[in-house]
């Protein structure tokens, strides 16, 4: 018999049609014989039956830790929760947003009103900052640099800087506080003034100096209210380097010093005219100075 007749037989037997007779014929063929042999073998495995929910278990059972399984809360309790959640949120935001900070840059001055009206005018380079929401509570700011103000009557007003803190409850006065200089003037009403361990009341037409936690004492002021604010800084009897320091926050420079002793210095300089200004400071130092796009150079002047 040809090799595709057998292998039809085969097929009939796999499918159970085929004859007794076609069966013998096969299993005398050695090769479609052991065909037989094997399908008989498989025919007496047994499937093993299947239980869904018994592997799920224990499937479940090795992924899963019981002891770490906690049960869902209820969806109420999840909302409690997430409102909870939204309302410290929005109370941060409010909270953290109630905080003003208003700040200057080099050769800026800025003028703007308090909540309760009081008026402020800001020097170059300085910074105040308040909490606004409570300031009818608590007239209450903090001052880096210099500035003047123009205080309404009402409840305790008080500056606090690095260097002390300033009360007045109705008045206008001036605050100078950078590196280890503290100087307050008085215009109208009285000042209280604490620092360290001390505290000066600063009358009308007063002003008092405190050099490194060390007080200086008062002097008379003859002005309505600080030069700086007509565009002129004005010094008493103050260091070169403070002077300098004050000049490179009116004028945007890049100041270079070549051999000079910090000698003390009483006059003014103006903050429209760069070359005036250092005029102003040179000349009765007897200095010379040298200006370059930003780059400005002090030197001593040479003995003839």
């Amino acid at each position: 018999m040809e090799k595709m007749d057998k292998e039809h037989l085969l097929h009939k037997y796999l499918n159970g049609t085929a004859t007794p007779e076609e069966i013998i014929t096969l299993e005398a063929d050695p090769t479609y014989s052991s065909y037989i042999k094997i399908a008989n073998t498989a025919e007496s495995f047994e499937t093993p039956m299947f239980r869904e929910e018994d592997n799920f278990n224990a499937i479940a059972s090795k992924l899963v830790d019981p002891s770490k399984v906690r049960p869902i809360r209820s969806l109420k309790v999840i909302y409690r929760v997430a409102a909870a959640v939204v309302i410290l949120f929005v109370g941060y935001l409010f909270i953290s947003d109630s905080e003003t900070t208003i700040s200057t840059q080099i050769a800026e001055k800025k003028e703007f009103m308090l909540p309760d009206a009081s008026q402020v005018h800001l020097n170059s380079q300085s910074q105040i900052s308040f909490d606004g929401n409570k300031w009818n509570q608590k007239r209450s700011l903090k001052l880096e640099g210099e500035a003047f103000f123009k205080v309404h009557k009402g409840k305790l007003f008080s500056v606090k800087t690095s260097q002390g803190f300033v009360q007045v409850l109705g008045t206008r006065f001036n605050v100078f506080s950078r590196d280890s200089l503290f100087s307050i003037k008085c215009y109208e009403g009285l000042v209280s003034v604490s620092y360290s361990d001390t505290t000066v009341q600063v009358p009308a037409g007063t002003m008092i100096e405190i050099r490194n936690q060390n007080r200086i004492e008062k002097s008379k002021i003859a002005t309505a209210s600080p030069n700086w604010i007509a565009n002129e800084s004005t010094f008493q009897n103050v260091s070169l380097s403070l002077v300098l320091e004050e000049l490179k926050r009116q004028y945007p420079i890049n100041l270079i010093s070549q051999n000079i002793v910090d000698k003390n210095f009483t006059g003014s300089f103006t903050h429209k005219d760069l070359n005036v200004a250092l005029r102003s400071i040179c000349d009765p130092l007897q200095l010379e100075f040298t200006i370059q796009g930003e780059d400005v150079r002090l030197y001593a002047k040479k003995n003839n």
